[in-house]
């Protein structure tokens, strides 16, 4: 079985449980305590990652880290219709982008969350700047998939890993002080990414109405 090291409030951590959910996956969560004891900073996390960061997975003997990685292994291991990961050269530079996009995402309106609610020391001004320059490309991006009939944000029916990458730290920058009511788009693809068969919740993201 799958064994997931995981802190209920992370993003990154989300993101990896929606696709264990929506993919029908059994795991084991390992509860760590982020904050306020820093349980993955401690030497026994270490000796599995040491660069100390969340989510790690634990598949068989197959150890990995970062949560981007994570959701390509996943999806290439386990959905062999490739929906979630396609296998076509140009959809997997699509793909791959936006996944180093919910890094950026990470690094901003994630970091702007962590100063709000765990007082980590963040050039917060910078960070909710540099996310709202995010969201402003997102939301320009996805209104024009709109236009085009696309509800995702790779051309396809289907959404793909890069949806669920970028969803989780978009849903929850109210908790940074970033405030989604200036994009419509993104409002919308959100609400969409919510009525995804399998999607699971997680406490400041609530299910579609």
């Amino acid at each position: 079985m799958i064994r997931l090291y995981d802190y209920e409030l992370s993003g990154n951590c989300y993101k990896v449980r929606l696709l264990l959910g929506i993919l029908g996956l059994s795991f084991e969560r390992v509860p760590l305590d982020f904050y306020p004891e820093r349980e993955h900073k401690q030497s026994w996390f270490l000796a599995i990652n040491p660069l100390g960061e969340l989510p790690v997975i634990d598949d068989a003997g197959v150890i990995l880290r970062d949560a981007q990685a994570i959701l390509v292994y996943l999806a290439s291991r386990y959905d062999p219709a490739g929906q979630w990961y396609p296998r076509d050269p140009i959809a997997l530079g699509h793909v791959s982008m936006w996944l180093g996009f919910a890094d950026s995402l990470t690094r901003s309106a994630g970091a702007a969350r962590l100063h709000d609610t765990m007082f980590y020391d963040v050039d917060i001004d910078k960070c909710r700047s540099n996310a709202h320059a995010l969201f402003r490309v997102l939301d320009e991006h996805l209104w024009f998939a709109e236009q085009a009939g696309q509800d995702w944000l790779c051309a396809g029916a289907h959404p793909t890993i890069a949806d669920l990458a970028c969803f989780p730290y978009v849903m929850l920058s109210e908790e940074g002080g970033i405030s989604r009511l200036p994009y419509p788009a993104i409002r919308r693809w959100t609400d969409r990414v919510k009525r995804i068969a399998g999607f699971t919740p997680m406490s400041g993201v609530f299910p579609a109405g």
